[in-house]
């Protein structure tokens, strides 16, 4: 077997309603609403599936947990338009740009986090 890439993940979540908002403001992502009326976000060719937390749909993690995720999402924009984006929207930044390594080599990263606190990585990939 050869694993080719990510479809989609889960992220329990404390309040879907709240994390849509972020997601979909703050980071550009599409709001989709799926099978009974579950909630996702979409960007390019991968898919975030929301699970409310206590509510979760089966199958699921052994122990899911809102803020337990550390995502790291590459952005078509430059680091210093997505932090003057994120002044913008009102998001704090965590870290600022710091040199990373990724799936495919050199990427300079800021960090921020969402309303569950789960760490979220913005990413450019370095030439």
């Amino acid at each position: 077997m050869r694993v080719d890439h990510l479809d989609h993940l889960v992220l329990t979540v404390r309040d879907i309603e709240r994390s849509v908002s972020f997601y979909t403001r703050v980071l550009g992502m599409a709001e989709t609403t799926f099978g009974n009326g579950r909630k996702a976000l979409v960007f390019g060719s991968s898919k975030i599936n929301l699970h409310q937390a206590g509510h979760e749909f089966e199958p699921k993690a052994a122990r899911p947990t809102p803020g337990s995720a550390d995502l790291c999402f590459v952005v078509g924009d430059d680091l210093d338009s997505v932090q003057a984006q994120l002044a913008a929207a009102g998001v704090e930044v965590e870290i600022r740009p710091v040199k990373r390594t990724g799936a495919v080599g050199e990427m300079i990263s800021v960090y921020i986090r969402d309303p569950d606190q789960n760490l979220i990585e913005l990413s450019n990939y370095l030439s």
